[in-house]
């Protein structure tokens, strides 16, 4: 058969100069494991397979050849609109259209409205099965057993270079190769995907082998772990690293909780090459565990996350933190006030400010859903940062708006970029810092727009405060304008999501 198989990096067109430089730094960089695995077992099988990543540039649809049998798509959540009115165009075509990745796992019944098939779980049998035809349309489809191998980093560099690569053919500053050295996560954050997915390491062997083949044939490029978090048998992963002899390995970036990475083991990811670290803080009222102090919360805690970030900065050249801002135990000014002392104490690091989203199949989903606490008319087009999706139970929209801005403000002013700059002597890191922080101004330009619109504008406040199900035309318009020419063939109807179908796995 001929397949296609396309992974959504993107919702829609990048919309500025700004925005298409950013996808070029880092969206284009974020192409996922699970989408080339796929392809390499379709292509064993002995099918004509086609492999394409959408991250906002040129026409989605172009990115695959004409007269597909079947069509795998990969999507996040916020981008899932865009794989919809693709799937309609596809079925127009006589194709059989697939759909997997994090959006299929957390809202299947909602994909089944538009794809033929839905995948939350797979594996190279299950692909061997879809692929044979033994398959029920219109169904849910899972393997039901835990992913113990992948294709080798080998195996997937033909993808790898289109995805990665600069034209697909040679990597270039910004280009990274995605690994996996091990699955699930040992933390049941409520509102995080993985709560339910128990920790597995993979081959160390089969690790072993990928890291020797990328330091001989492409040495100096950028490998991305993909773990939900990083080396939570820290020793046993490092000693595979150590493996490589020094000098000969690649720069890695990685998300690990700050619990894991104390004492010695900061000089070990030193010597190992490691170039990136995204830890999670989360809250200062909360998820302490990952932050490794114990039950100290307030102030306390941002002291303590603070020196810990700053020794771990003297071994890793880059720090980015990320943060929430929302949660119910979010009371009042002063995660605000908590966050803003942190970003002064630690200008090196890079904060992301999340929003709470209730993604389907996590304890947090069911509770908002529960407390009739999800904004229900919202299309997943906008589950994501800016935009709220929930009512808040300590907040309300123009307070916590307030409260977010305050935080963008302060962190994306000259002063912090210029201390940004003046830490690194990679020009690579300090481009990023560049573009992000112009993006950040991006931003709080948008938070002043919501902002603007919930202070003057009745109904849609009402609809933030949850008096109100009707979607503003705010929303329509954003809609409309992520999807282009897209947008027409996902009607007003269709743009409300299906939420009751989506119970905790």
């Amino acid at each position: 058969m001929k397949i296609g198989i396309i992974e959504l990096l993107a919702g829609g067109s990048s919309p500025t100069w700004k925005q298409t430089v950013e996808d070029f730094l880092t969206t284009k960089q974020y192409a996922s494991i699970m989408p080339q695995a796929v392809t390499v077992w379709a292509r064993q099988l002995g099918h004509q397979v086609h492999y394409a990543t959408f991250y906002g540039q040129g026409d989605p649809k172009r990115k695959l050849p004409a007269d597909l049998d079947m069509v795998f798509m990969s999507v996040y959540t916020k981008d899932c609109a865009l794989s919809y009115a693709l799937a309609k165009l596809y079925q127009r075509e006589g194709t059989v259209t697939v759909i997997g990745g994090p959006h299929a796992k957390s809202f299947p019944q909602d994909c089944l409205r538009f794809f033929d098939l839905v995948v939350t779980q797979c594996d190279q049998q299950l692909m061997a099965d879809i692929l044979g035809g033994h398959y029920e349309p219109n169904t849910i489809m899972a393997s039901g057993r835990s992913l113990t191998t992948l294709p080798s980093v080998e195996e997937r560099m033909p993808e790898v270079r289109s995805a990665s690569f600069f034209q697909g053919t040679k990597p270039y500053f910004a280009s990274m190769v995605p690994l996996l050295a091990s699955l699930g996560c040992p933390y049941s954050c409520n509102f995080c995907t993985d709560w339910n997915n128990p920790y597995s390491v993979l081959s160390p062997d089969q690790l072993e082998a990928d890291l020797k083949y990328l330091s001989a044939n492409y040495p100096g490029v950028k490998i991305a772990f993909q773990d939900p978090n990083f080396a939570v048998q820290f020793d046993k992963t490092l000693d595979v690293l150590e493996r490589i002899p020094q000098g000969q390995r690649n720069p890695y970036v990685m998300e690990s909780s700050l619990s894991v990475l104390k004492g010695s083991r900061m000089e070990r990811l030193r010597d190992t090459n490691c170039f990136f670290v995204a830890p999670g803080v989360e809250s200062w009222t909360n998820y302490s565990n990952k932050a490794g102090v114990g039950t100290t919360t307030g102030v306390a805690k941002v002291h303590a996350v603070a020196e810990h970030l700053e020794l771990l900065q003297s071994y890793v050249p880059a720090l980015q933190v990320n943060l929430m801002f929302g949660l119910d135990t979010d009371i009042g000014n002063e995660p605000i006030e908590l966050s803003k002392e942190f970003m002064s104490l630690t200008p090196f690091a890079w904060p992301v400010l999340n929003i709470p989203v209730p993604f389907g199949g996590t304890p947090l989903h069911d509770q908002y859903l529960e407390e009739n606490r999800v904004l229900e008319a919202m299309p997943f087009s906008f589950y994501y940062f800016p935009y709220l999706v929930t009512t808040l139970k300590n907040y309300d929209p123009v307070s916590y708006y307030q409260g977010m801005l305050d935080m963008l403000l302060h962190y994306s002013n000259r002063r912090f970029l210029w201390q940004r700059l003046g830490t690194t002597s990679s020009q690579s890191l300090r481009l990023l810092h560049i573009v992000r922080t112009l993006r950040a101004k991006e931003g709080i330009g948008q938070f002043r727009r919501i902002l603007n619109m919930l202070t003057t504008d009745k109904q849609f406040r009402e609809f933030h405060e949850g008096g109100s199900t009707e979607l503003p035309e705010f929303y329509h318009h954003e809609f409309e304008r992520l999807l282009g020419r897209y947008a027409t063939l996902i009607s007003r109807e269709e743009r409300v999501p299906s939420l009751r179908a989506a119970v905790l796995a």
